[in-house]
């Protein structure tokens, strides 16, 4: 009796299995947009980016939908139009990249309405923010250099990277960088050549200043998260930028959350901007490593144009732009 439970049950979830529905209209329209988008812009902002794979999974409150992974495991089903399915794992809100059947990382994010996005062109140009994240990993090196790095215990999760225990609360930290954030927008604003110039180099030695006041651990992980989550919203920015002239299919027009691309990428750089004008380190934490990082990125397209050359040659750190190597 029992085997014969067992056998229906198997039956049951099987049929489950195999008659999950295709993916919605609208997030396939989405989806196919963000390909579209990354094939005309990614290459204008790191060249050779093209060539990283980029699978996604969309989360839905029901289905998980996976395309574009080169070796899709036997637990989803093809659902048509380069979509393979199963039953939901992951919730419906998250946004992250990382190798989640093995590599190559996947970007594994839930519909706009379910994330901070919101609509769809905010959606979209977050992919990318994600998509340069896949870049990141697939650089040869990377993970040797993150286990080198020494900060994850005996975490083989990667959710060290989420919660190392930084000092952020530390009076002191708090209010040396804020001190350095102020320095930061300050040298970013000035339109004078000449006052630029004198401005970065003093910005330079209060960011080595700030940094010999942290631990050695303290230092690395903070150089490792402006690296790779500071560079990746810069990188959200300048796809934003590059897209400004990008003229979408008609599909993705007629939705019905649709901004243009031109009206997103005219708010990226200020947004970014003013939200590490309200940057409080104590309160917001890791998270204050993206608009820091990204306005660093941006500081260096003027002070260093064509740094990102040298991106890769020194990983987890944005030091050797800054003259502290």
């Amino acid at each position: 009796m029992r085997s014969i439970i067992a056998v229906l049950l198997f039956s049951i979830a099987a049929l489950a299995q195999n008659s999950l529905p295709p993916v919605s209209k609208d997030d396939a329209i989405r989806i196919r947009e963000f390909y579209r988008l990354a094939a005309e812009t990614q290459d204008k902002i790191w060249p050779g980016w093209s060539s990283t794979p980029a699978p996604l999974l969309l989360v839905t409150p029901e289905v998980e939908y996976l395309t574009h992974h080169p070796a899709t495991s036997k637990e989803f089903n093809d659902v048509g139009e380069g979509f393979y399915a199963r039953p939901r794992q992951f919730d419906i809100n998250l946004l992250a990249t990382f190798p989640a059947f093995g590599p190559p990382s996947v970007i594994v994010v839930g519909e706009p309405a379910n994330t901070d996005s919101k609509t769809s062109t905010p959606w979209l140009l977050t992919l990318m923010h994600e998509h340069f994240h896949q870049l990141q990993h697939g650089q040869p090196g990377y993970y040797d250099a993150l286990q080198r790095l020494g900060l994850s215990g005996s975490d083989n999760s990667g959710m060290w990277m989420l919660n190392y225990p930084f000092p952020y609360e530390k009076e002191e930290v708090v209010k040396s960088f804020a001190a350095l954030r102020d320095s930061l927008l300050a040298t970013f604003g000035e339109a004078d050549d000449k006052k630029f110039n004198v401005a970065a180099q003093q910005y330079v030695q209060q960011r080595k200043k700030f940094l010999a006041q942290l631990s050695e651990n303290d230092r690395k992980y903070l150089n490792f998260q402006l690296w790779q989550e500071g560079i990746a919203r810069y990188t959200q920015i300048k796809a934003a930028e590059a897209a400004a002239g990008y003229q979408p299919t008609a599909e993705y027009s007629r939705l019905s959350d649709f901004e243009s691309f031109a009206s997103y990428a005219a708010k990226a750089r200020p947004d970014t901007l003013n939200e590490l004008k309200r940057v409080d380190l104590g309160k917001w934490k890791r998270t204050a490593v993206y608009s820091f990082g990204a306005a660093e990125g941006l500081l260096l397209d003027r002070m260093k144009p064509g740094w990102q050359s040298d991106y890769f040659k020194q990983m987890l750190t944005m030091d050797q732009f800054f003259g502290t190597n």
